[in-house]
């Protein structure tokens, strides 16, 4: 979650500008106005510090792991459209890219590293960090609004497929071609989410009244959740 754009969080003690679980939930990853940390889950009662880096970069927005390894993504406030991939074991950096625009969202799986800008969507190969394919020209997206499934064979993106009501593009990022548009919702897109597999994909609209769940690729509905039965959304996923 990037707080500094339109985030509700506030903690002055701390300076938190971003926070984010990894693909499976076992760690979480802070982005603050001095650094970054990364904590191990261990239970719902604390988390345990695993690493923390202040000062060398400052004002860090956006800070994603990949899984429990020592491969994290990096955006800071002072350098918006600069990503930077570091070993933070090693304390080294791997690559860094700079990007025509802003760099609102980054997100990861063990063959895809994607890069959301308002307008286009670049797709990096894991494993050497060259670009393989950019998605240009897509409905503007200010919040860098995206899903990257976790699934090694499937790695399905999902980000909006138009500004003005609430359709979700499907695209292969093995095969790099579109697969479905799945018309969600009549107005646009607040969230997306795949389960663990990549099978299933649940939307919410800005009007947010209605969960829906839709099987992927197919992109068929399979549930719809209203106000009031929040007891199975959280069966789901």
């Amino acid at each position: 979650m990037n707080l500094v754009n339109g985030g509700s969080m506030s903690n002055e003690s701390n300076d938190i500008l971003f926070v984010n679980f990894n693909q499976d939930c076992t760690s979480l990853a802070v982005g603050t106005k001095t650094g970054y940390r990364l904590y191990t889950i261990n239970s719902l009662e604390k988390l345990q510090e695993t690493f923390s880096c202040e000062r060398e970069i400052e004002d860090i927005c956006i800070v994603e792991r990949l899984f429990s390894s020592s491969l994290i993504a990096i955006v800071s406030i002072a350098n918006p459209r600069k990503l930077r991939v570091y070993h933070f074991k090693k304390g080294t950096e791997i690559c860094n890219y700079c990007y025509s625009n802003t760099v609102l969202s980054v997100r990861l799986n063990r063959n895809r590293l994607v890069v959301c800008l308002e307008e286009r969507i670049d797709i990096h190969n894991i494993s050497d960090m060259k670009v393989i394919h950019t998605i240009r020209d897509i409905p503007s997206n200010p919040k860098g609004l995206c899903a990257l499934s976790v699934d090694n064979e499937k790695s399905y993106l999902a980000y909006p497929g138009s500004s003005q009501v609430g359709e979700v593009q499907i695209f292969d990022t093995i095969n790099l071609r579109p697969i479905t548009m799945i018309p969600a919702h009549d107005s646009p897109l607040s969230a997306i989410a795949f389960d663990w597999h990549g099978s299933k994909l649940a939307t919410a609209s800005e009007k947010g009244t209605v969960i829906r769940v839709f099987s992927v690729p197919q992109g068929k509905r399979l549930f719809e959740f209203r106000r009031g039965i929040k007891r199975f959304v959280e069966q789901i996923f």
